[in-house]
């Protein structure tokens, strides 16, 4: 089973930006897409986005289309959540997950393999 492992999260202040990496132990996460999703304090898991597994093919929640961009390096086993203007309403902490199916979901049920979160923090 692939293990993920979310880095990169911090503290920041609004209209700054991070990127957030998410490294697998498997090899075969080159063949699997991934999403991002996030959640803040007394919320539920919300969807950030998704990328395929070659990286062709991204989609985004509305709440960050236009500032988040996804991509991946697979020779690294890497994908990367490069994350501009933020507001404090990004405010979270953020995971990544595979996905199960081959079929673009938002629900986090169609995800597995968590990761353990990074924390984003973004001051006003």
């Amino acid at each position: 089973q692939v293990q993920l492992v979310e880095s990169g999260g911090g503290l920041v202040q609004a209209g700054g930006s991070l990127r957030l990496s998410c490294t697998a132990s498997a090899r075969t996460f080159s063949s699997i897409a991934v999403g991002w999703f996030r959640q803040a304090p007394g919320k539920e898991r919300e969807f950030v986005g998704r990328i395929s597994w070659r990286g062709g093919s991204t989609y985004y929640a509305d709440s960050v289309k236009g500032r988040f961009t996804i991509s991946r390096d697979n020779a690294k086993n890497t994908v990367y959540l490069q994350m501009n203007s933020l507001n404090p309403e990004d405010t979270a902490v953020y995971y990544c997950a595979n996905a199960l199916g081959a079929i673009a979901t938002p629900r986090p049920a169609d995800y597995g393999s968590w990761g353990q979160g990074t924390q984003v923090t973004v001051s006003s």
